[in-house]
């Protein structure tokens, strides 16, 4: 039977059917926005509990879910520096429901230099709140109260340190290498494990991302690993200053990619709040001695990209 062609009048009948569908289409992502969230959230901690990491985590769970109005649950994830928790969210849906809360490093040095299971792109960078307090530590009746003392003792005697993955490892030994000292790591799972290691005497000096400033009477900071000077130790050298190089420090809230941008900024903007909650705030500020510093979604994903090229540089120098 030969092929009759559709009146004009079925056209625009059709036509008329299927426009309330593509407007319909359009609107998904605002309509997705505004139905967030309608379950529970989890947040994802990918350290031991304990930790400075977990620590403000368990704060910002309920802040955060006060400002969402929803439960949000804390999961903590341990495991190779972070990266295990982080490939576990790089794998969910983006659609809100699983977010990351880490320190960025955990995110950008192991797709740097290994196969990893997730990327530097793997991720939607949607706030950060403060930045991590990084140092080298000892305890407070250490025989070395300085990074020269420490080498000075280093030269006579080996020593062992707690690390808490490569990258923190890879920093360390790169003093190490400049100064012509070895020393023995010791991986630990988070601050929540790196904290008995030190005062229990397995190891004589850490790395701390910034549990330390916990313990004021019992620990002691020797460097900063950021780029400048701590807040709670401003009379300690950098790294920067000492060696021309440092670690990224901010601490995120990220989701996997492809986060619809009206669904980000809902988040970003509870967020915010969140990290004005009084609770949180105090913890960070004050316990943790922590800055206040938070940065929305546009700053923070250009902010990581400069980080992302500062980190080549690194890398770069660092190799073997």
């Amino acid at each position: 039977m030969p092929h009759r062609p559709k009146s004009r009048s079925t056209i625009l009948a059709f036509s008329a059917f299927m426009a309330p569908a593509v407007v319909i289409g359009g609107m998904t992502a605002p309509a997705v926005a505004a139905d967030y969230p309608s379950k529970p959230i989890t947040l994802v901690i990918p350290y031991r509990a304990g930790g400075s990491m977990e620590t403000m985590g368990r704060i910002f769970t309920k802040a955060l879910g006060k400002e969402l109005g929803t439960r949000v649950v804390l999961k903590t994830r341990p495991g190779a520096g972070g990266a295990v928790g982080a490939l576990e969210v790089s794998k969910q849906k983006p659609d809100g429901y699983t977010l990351l809360f880490a320190a960025s490093v955990s995110l950008l040095w192991h797709p740097m230099t290994r196969d990893i299971g997730f990327g530097l792109d793997s991720f939607t960078y949607i706030a950060k709140v403060t930045d991590s307090q990084m140092a080298l530590i000892a305890r407070q009746d250490a025989p070395f109260n300085t990074l020269k003392e420490l080498i000075a003792h280093a030269k006579k005697k080996r020593l062992n340190y707690a690390d808490q993955g490569p990258m923190p490892r890879a920093f360390v030994n790169f003093i190490g290498s400049k100064e012509g000292v070895s020393w023995t790591s010791i991986p630990t799972k988070g601050g929540g494990e790196m904290v008995p290691f030190l005062l229990g005497g397995k190891v004589d000096f850490a790395w701390s991302g910034g549990i330390h400033n916990r313990f004021p009477k019992k620990m002691k900071v020797l460097l900063s690993f950021n780029s400048g000077r701590l807040l709670a130790s401003p009379d300690i050298p950098s790294m920067q200053e000492l060696y021309g190089v440092s670690m990224p420090s901010p601490v995120v809230i990220v989701g996997p990619k492809g986060m619809d941008p009206a669904l980000v900024a809902k988040i970003e903007a509870a967020i915010k709040k969140a990290a004005a909650d009084k609770a949180f705030h105090d913890l960070v500020t004050k316990k943790l001695k922590f800055p206040a510093a938070f940065v929305g979604h546009k700053a923070l994903t250009a902010q990581i990209q400069q980080v992302i090229a500062g980190m080549k540089r690194v890398i770069a120098a660092t190799k073997k």
